[in-house]
């Protein structure tokens, strides 16, 4: 569609992205918070997009994810940016020609370590403007849960007693934080044939790196193999035969937190979305994985693992 039969809110945007220059506008059927659209201007392609209604309810910071977006493009892992419309919010980005990943793609042979230098290039590039800390950002969700008296699944109050358990296991032995964008859906990779690039930096701050390898791994279904295959890519060889255990104890628990975290958002995102999709499915699902892990035979050797030295 032309700018001027597309709908007034991209329209506009799009007019003060790129003021005075001919474009079309075609709707992305992508992203579970934002509208996505390919904006072709005198024939070059952009990727615009517009940001969700009431996100600060989920504790996302337009100001930290434009810095970390421009970050992550300079480390060379993110698309450039383009264009910004501060009275919007909305951002034009550099379009990257390739696939947008699945976890079916994920389970080719090999992604692991296709996965592990992406990551580990985003993290060896420039810190990020703000620290992301899954603990901290669950309590905030549950307070706007209770303050807007929002269901959540059962059975989620009666294990938050884990999660201060969890947190005193992994800082006996922290790891440096390194840039990380801590929620890595496998459709927030690209594959360009050549390398992944991974986009949407919402949720973007300086992290331990193995809630990203955990968040990662366990949004795109890896069984225990594949964890440990992602964790060795990562870390090298070396340090995994030293540490192995530590690392991956680490990551385990770090999946639980992601899931902890989403859960809640999830939830809240029932309540507050437009978008058509099943956000209460997703709190379910995600946490019927999180209580089944704390409730399992292993969480204790993993709590006793991640607090070893590594």
């Amino acid at each position: 569609m032309t700018t001027g039969d597309a709908p007034p809110s991209i329209a506009s945007a799009v007019s003060r992205l790129f003021p005075g220059r001919d474009s079309s506008i075609e709707p992305i059927a992508a992203g579970l918070t934002n509208q996505n659209f390919r904006v072709e201007v005198e024939g070059r392609p952009f990727f615009v997009r517009l940001p969700g209604a009431s996100t600060d309810l989920l504790a996302v910071d337009r100001a930290n994810e434009l810095h970390n977006t421009r970050a992550a493009a300079e480390a060379d892992v993110g698309p450039g940016v383009v264009a910004v419309d501060p009275g919007s919010g909305a951002f034009a980005l550099e379009w990257i020609e390739g696939r947008t990943m699945s976890n079916p793609s994920f389970a080719e042979p090999g992604t692991p370590g296709r996965i592990a230098e992406a990551l580990r290039r985003l993290h060896a590039g420039p810190r990020f403007r703000d620290d992301f800390d899954m603990v901290r950002l669950s309590a905030y969700y549950l307070r706007v849960v209770d303050e807007r008296h929002l269901r959540i699944p059962d059975g989620y109050r009666a294990h938050t007693a884990a999660i201060p358990r969890i947190e005193a296991s992994l800082a006996t032995h922290p790891l440096p934080t390194v840039p990380c964008h801590n929620d890595l859906l496998a459709e927030n990779y690209l594959d360009d044939g050549a390398r992944l690039w991974i986009v949407d930096y919402e949720y973007s701050g300086n992290n331990d790196p193995t809630f990203e390898l955990g968040n990662t791994a366990q949004e795109l279904g890896f069984d225990a193999a594949r964890q440990e295959e992602l964790c060795a890519a990562y870390f090298g060889p070396g340090r995994f035969a030293r540490d192995g255990p530590a690392l991956i104890a680490r990551m385990r628990l770090q999946m639980i937190m992601s899931d902890v975290g989403w859960t809640l958002w999830a939830a809240i995102q029932a309540a507050i979305s437009s978008i058509d999709y099943d956000f209460w499915g997703w709190a379910e699902e995600r946490w019927a994985r999180a209580s089944a892990a704390i409730d399992g035979p292993d969480f204790e050797g993993w709590l006793a693992g991640a607090a070893s030295a590594t």
